[in-house]
């Protein structure tokens, strides 16, 4: 009994620190991410242009070292522990004392914390593994649309095959169930797209919601679509409701779908059971 214990907390305790370490990762990428897209399609038109190679600072999400934004300073690695550092240091660089933001510390506690409950809700198993990499991916795309109202393919369509492969063993659905949640994914929002964009003219959302969409019906398959779309819608309203209201936001700003549909996923994950039946019994199916 003691040896269960001691390895159940041994569990909780390593994957907690790895989704802190994880967190801090997604930080980066977040930010470097659309600027190395933004780079790769200025090269793309330059080259379909046959014009010369723009000069552009070499970006990946390994180089260069991470620096303050405000001095330019490098972060020594001491500086870098995720959450602890930002307290130690009062939230500020340690070079020009400059505010640090603390949407960083905020995302590398709220992916700890996901991964924890991963944990909690499903042990040393396949599917921690598969709750995990969903949980970072839906992390890393919720900051990019909110920052940039993209979600990159780079990041949705990996999202989606993996879906598919871990539900090869079954997982978290069917195969069939999977292979046909991703299908009725992308075709529910591809349709909505363009049925709005033929009644008013106007784009209501982006191709990345599609794929997001289609990407968790790779993992949870077709009978949790409709859940995921009424979470998702429900909260988008919800929010963009407040918005308005109380930052006075004009209805004609775009707002990302992408994070309510992130955010219906991880329910999903958790409750996926419990919030079908109900569902279900509500529609008295």
């Amino acid at each position: 009994m003691l040896d269960a214990f001691e390895t159940q907390w041994f569990l909780y305790t390593a994957v907690t620190a790895l989704g802190l370490v994880i967190g801090s990762f997604l930080n980066v990428v977040t930010f470097r991410l659309p600027k190395m897209m933004e780079q790769g399609w200025r090269a793309e038109c330059c080259e379909f242009l046959e014009l010369p190679a723009p000069e552009q600072d070499k970006l990946s999400l390994a180089f260069p070292n991470s620096s303050c934004r405000s001095c330019g300073t490098e972060i020594k690695p001491w500086h870098n522990i995720p959450v602890i550092s930002f307290l130690l240091l009062a939230g500020k660089c340690a070079a020009c004392r400059e505010p640090i933001s603390w949407r960083y510390p905020v995302v590398e506690l709220v992916t700890g914390l996901l991964s924890l409950a991963a944990a909690m809700a499903f042990g040393p198993s396949l599917a921690l593994l598969g709750a995990l990499a969903l949980i970072w991916s839906s992390v890393a795309l919720t900051g990019i649309d909110i920052d940039t109202q993209l979600l990159p393919d780079s990041i949705t369509l990996p999202l989606l095959w993996l879906g598919l492969l871990f539900n090869l063993y079954a997982v978290f659905t069917s195969l069939e169930s999977a292979v046909l949640g991703a299908m009725a994914g992308y075709m529910a929002l591809w349709s909505i797209y363009w049925a709005f964009k033929l009644t008013t003219g106007k784009e209501g959302m982006g191709y990345g919601d599609f794929k997001l969409l289609a990407a968790l019906g790779a993992w949870f398959g077709w009978q949790a679509l409709p859940l995921i779309i009424i979470l998702s819608s429900f909260v988008g309203a919800a929010v963009g409701i407040l918005l308005i209201v109380v930052q006075r936001i004009g209805r004609e700003v775009p707002m990302p779908f992408g994070p309510y549909l992130a955010g219906a996923g991880l329910i999903t994950l958790f409750y996926q059971d419990e919030l079908t039946a109900v569902y279900f019994n509500f529609m008295g199916l």
